[in-house]
C-alpha cells in the first residue's frame, strides 16, 4: 500500500510539473507574439509590388488618431505610389481630429494627385477630409455637407435631485470646467462656449470657401448644417462630379497624367490587422494548449476597439428622427 501511495503521489507531482510547463510555454509563446506585434506594430501595412494607385479609407468616427496619420505619411513617402484615392464614408468626428486628417491629406496632395470618392457619407468632419482632395466624386445618393459645429453635454441635475445626490465643486474661476453637467449652465459659460463654436464654425466655412472656391453667398447656401445628396452637391459645388472609383481613376489619367493601367491597392493601418491577427493567434495558441478560459479572454480582446478620445467640439452629423 505504501508503494501504491508513493506512485500516486509521484504521478500527481508529475502532472503538476507538466501543467506548470504548459502554462509557462503558453505564456512564453503569447509574450513572443506580443513582442513581435509591438516591434512591428508601428509600421504600416505596405502593399508589395510596383507602381500603383493607393486607396486610403476614411471611415466612421474621425479622431485624428496617430495610426491614421502615420498611414497617410507612409503613403506620401512611398515612391511606388503615383496617386491616391481617398474613400470617404464618415459622419465626422472631433474638430481637432478632422483638422489633423485634413492637414495630413493636404501634405499628401502637395506631392501626389489625390481624388476623394464619397461612397456613402461625407458629413461634417468627413467632408473636411474629402475637401482636402483635388477632386471630389460622389454617388448620386451619397450625402455630403453638414457644414457646422456642435458642442453637447448632458445635464443630469434633475436626475441628481431625484436620487438625492449633491455634487460639490471647488474651482479657481466661474468658467473653469463649465459646463459640467452637474449644475445648470450659467449665461457666462454658455456665451463662452458659443464663442468657441462660432470660431470653429468660421474656420470650417473658410476651409470650404477656399477649397471649393465659393463666394460668400454660395458658402451661406451650403453651410446651414444640412446634408445634400450627391446630385445636389454637384449643383452647389460641394462635389465635382458623380461616380465612383472608376471616375476617379479616369480623372487621374486625363488631368494628372497617371497611367490608367496602374492597379489600385488598398493601404490599411498595420495595427488594424495586428489587433485581430495578434490576439486571434494567441487565442488559438491558448486553445491548442488546453487553456479554454484564456483562449476565450484573448478572443474577446481581439474584438475590443481602441479607445477614442473626444475633444469638446464636434464636427459630426447627427440625424434626428422625430417620433
Amino acid at each position: 500500500m505504501a508503494s501504491l501511495a508513493d506512485l500516486i503521489a509521484d504521478r500527481r507531482k508529475l502532472r503538476r510539473k507538466v501543467s506548470l510547463w504548459r502554462v509557462l510555454g503558453i505564456v512564453g509563446a503569447i509574450v513572443g507574439v506580443l513582442g513581435l506585434g509591438y516591434a512591428f506594430g508601428g509600421r504600416q501595412a505596405l502593399p508589395v509590388g510596383g507602381d500603383q494607385i493607393a486607396r486610403i479609407k476614411i471611415e466612421g468616427f474621425i479622431s485624428g488618431d496617430e495610426r491614421s496619420l502615420r498611414l497617410i505619411t507612409s503613403v506620401r513617402e512611398a515612391k511606388n505610389v503615383k496617386a491616391v484615392i481617398v474613400q470617404v464614408d464618415s459622419p465626422g468626428g472631433t474638430v481637432s481630429g478632422s483638422e489633423a486628417i485634413f492637414l495630413a491629406l493636404r501634405q499628401l496632395a502637395a506631392e501626389k494627385p489625390v481624388a476623394a470618392v464619397v461612397t456613402g457619407l461625407a458629413a461634417s468632419g468627413g467632408y473636411i477630409a474629402a475637401a482636402a482632395a483635388d477632386r471630389i466624386i460622389a454617388q448620386q445618393t451619397s450625402l455630403v455637407g453638414s457644414i457646422g459645429v456642435l458642442f453637447q453635454i448632458p445635464n443630469v441635475t434633475r436626475l441628481l435631485d431625484t436620487v438625492g445626490v449633491n455634487v460639490e465643486t471647488i474651482k479657481s474661476s466661474p468658467l473653469k470646467a463649465a459646463p459640467s453637467g452637474f449644475e445648470p449652465t450659467s449665461p457666462e459659460a454658455r456665451a463662452a462656449l458659443d464663442a468657441v463654436v462660432k470660431d470653429h464654425y468660421d474656420w470650417f466655412k473658410g476651409l470650404v470657401r477656399d477649397r471649393r472656391k465659393l463666394s460668400d453667398s454660395e458658402v451661406a447656401l451650403v453651410s446651414d448644417g444640412r446634408v445634400h445628396t450627391g446630385r445636389q452637391g454637384v449643383e452647389r459645388k460641394l462635389v465635382d462630379t458623380l461616380g465612383g472609383e472608376r471616375q476617379a481613376v479616369e480623372w487621374l489619367e486625363t488631368e494628372r497624367n497617371v497611367a490608367k493601367s496602374l492597379p489600385v491597392r488598398e493601404w490599411r493601418r498595420r495595427n488594424d490587422a495586428d489587433r485581430f491577427g495578434l490576439w486571434s493567434a494567441s487565442s488559438r495558441l491558448a486553445a491548442a494548449a488546453g487553456f479554454d478560459s484564456v483562449a476565450t479572454i484573448l478572443a474577446r480582446a481581439s474584438l475590443i476597439e481602441p479607445g477614442i478620445r473626444l475633444d469638446g467640439a464636434l464636427a459630426l452629423w447627427q440625424p434626428v428622427v422625430e417620433k
